[in-house]
């Protein structure tokens, strides 16, 4: 499937349901497949031994799989990373701070995610400014409960946004997609059956 299908599907997906399942162990694995209405899993956890198996859990559950390459344990943060999960594994997508890491994924099609920590002015001035060089699929902005910030990214951002980290009940979802967000990424199981 081409990237620009894998995007269509992605984004389809997103409107349908705005809620992505961010795993970090077996048991959220197991769950998220257990999910009819999750659509598209953020991968959190792994190593060069189990992603591959984690991955094709959720192919054959039938969800879109987004590897956070940064959070894969023994693979290191050069763009080489990214080449290895699409020569072995069949995830649809990557998400990464790490701006070499966005490009690669870019040059291979895959969808991507660009994982951003809002902490002040100056990492929201860098995101603003680097977004236009690094043109990721996706802008996943942390901590998600930050309904201003979120509306003032949308404003300036070119990629769609996605709200992640301390999303943990409908009120957040709801605050986090009236502000502008297409999407909520969360670890928590009760905000993924919303």
């Amino acid at each position: 499937m081409g990237k620009s299908l894998v995007k269509h599907y992605f984004y389809q997906a997103l409107e349908e349901n705005p809620i992505i399942a961010a795993i970090k162990n077996m048991d959220d694995l197991e769950l998220c497949c257990s999910l009819e209405e999750i659509r598209v899993v953020f991968v959190l956890f792994g190593d060069i031994c189990t992603i591959r198996t984690i991955v094709k859990r959720l192919k054959d559950a039938g969800k879109i799989a987004i590897v956070h390459v940064d959070l894969i344990v023994g693979l290191s943060s050069k763009e080489i990373v990214v080449d290895f999960i699409k020569m072995s594994t069949e995830a649809d997508g990557i998400i990464s701070t790490k701006v070499p890491l966005i490009r690669r994924g870019n040059e291979l099609n895959f969808i991507t995610v660009q994982r951003c920590f809002l902490l002040d002015s100056m990492a929201y001035e860098n995101l603003r400014q680097q977004q236009h060089q690094v043109k990721p699929d996706y802008i996943e902005v942390l901590p998600g409960i930050m309904p201003q910030v979120i509306s003032k990214m949308c404003k300036v951002s070119k990629a769609p946004i996605i709200a992640g980290g301390l999303i943990s009940e409908k009120e957040s979802v709801m605050s986090a997609l009236s502000a502008g967000a297409m999407a909520v990424s969360s670890t928590n199981h009760e905000v993924w059956k919303l």
